[in-house]
């Protein structure tokens, strides 16, 4: 009955989430003050380690390693840090920062304060974990389950996946407002401008912004955590986005809402040549129809916006009911 009591099974869903992290990039090391066999045989359970051959290393050990031989066992396979003390898992943490990665640290006790504060982020148990460990740490489980760090990495790679779609949403929107502004310039004004000023607040202020805040409520895209982890120098703002919205969004819309414009004043009679006229009627319906060709080209943007990856009827077109919102308000 003792040894059962003591038994203290990983949770059932811990497994899975190993396995998430393992497709997703992220490496999972297990340092603890617990006898090496026993850490080992609980890393083989929850399949942290998958190699037949897995190293194991003291706290001993350690104080014997330089970091030349420290970084070749870490990344020379599967290793297990066992019998270690608050200053070994500072070691470790350190030697995995100066080879540049992004480090996570798990812990409860006071022991695990200094790791704790050291990591990028630290993660704390929230129901046995202890003020001290807490306080050191940037983020705290409420469940103190393994699941919850996996289950938020998802939630933080999908909220700044919404704030790309938010940005190229709104960039998309800027070409067909300013290709006519210099369509406009380069006639020399014979060309009269396709899209007044106050079109122009109505697009920025009035059509993108219920649609661009409904992105941002995006659902995680299906495959998420099968990407590798971001580069740390990467920029919100790379070539890639600026080329998708600027580049072929903004394009297509620029098309669309000018061949509205011309339409007019070709059903008007109006040929190659001839004087355009910039007032009356037939201008203020030429006008209406590049608002409107904008307005409808962002009714399709937002549904292109929506993922990077899959197909927008893989997700579901009614999936995120706050665009349907969105696009009503449009």
């Amino acid at each position: 009955l003792g040894l059962a009591a003591m038994t203290d099974p990983p949770h059932p869903e811990v497994e899975e989430a190993v396995s998430l992290c393992h497709t997703a990039g992220i490496r999972i090391i297990m340092i603890t003050g617990d006898y090496g066999l026993t850490a080992e045989s609980i890393a083989r359970k929850i399949r942290i380690i998958k190699d037949k051959e897995c190293r194991i290393i003291t706290g001993a050990d350690l104080d014997k390693m330089g970091d030349r031989d420290l970084t070749g066992a870490i990344y020379g396979g599967d290793v297990i840090f066992a019998r270690v003390a608050p200053e070994h898992k500072m070691r470790v943490v350190s030697v995995l920062k100066n080879k540049g990665e992004i480090v996570a640290v798990t812990g409860d006790g006071v022991n695990d304060a200094p790791a704790l504060r050291l990591a990028d982020i630290g993660v704390a148990m929230g129901i046995t974990g202890t003020d001290v460990a807490k306080e050191a740490s940037e983020m705290i489980l409420l469940n103190d389950n393994f699941a919850t760090i996996v289950k938020a990495i998802e939630e933080g790679r999908a909220i700044y996946a919404n704030i790309r779609r938010f940005v190229t949403y709104i960039f998309a929107s800027n070409i067909p407002e300013i290709i006519p502004f210099i369509i406009f310039v380069l006639s020399g004004g014979k060309i009269p401008l396709p899209l007044t000023v106050m079109q122009i607040l109505a697009v920025d202020l009035g059509t993108d912004m219920l649609p661009a805040i409904a992105l941002g409520m995006e659902r995680p895209e299906p495959g998420i955590m099968t990407e590798p982890p971001r580069p740390r120098k990467k920029r919100l703002l790379d070539l890639p986005l600026m080329l998708r919205a600027y580049g072929f969004l903004g394009i297509i819309e620029t098309i669309a809402c000018m061949s509205g414009f011309f339409y007019v004043y070709w059903t008007n009679g109006w040929r190659p040549g001839m004087e355009m006229v910039g007032s009356g009627i037939i201008y203020q319906k030429a006008t209406t129809m590049t608002l409107a060709g904008i307005v409808a080209a962002q009714i399709a943007n937002v549904f292109a916006c929506r993922t990077e990856r899959v197909s927008v009827f893989k997700v579901g077109l009614f999936s995120n009911r706050m665009v349907l919102i969105g696009i009503l308000g449009e």
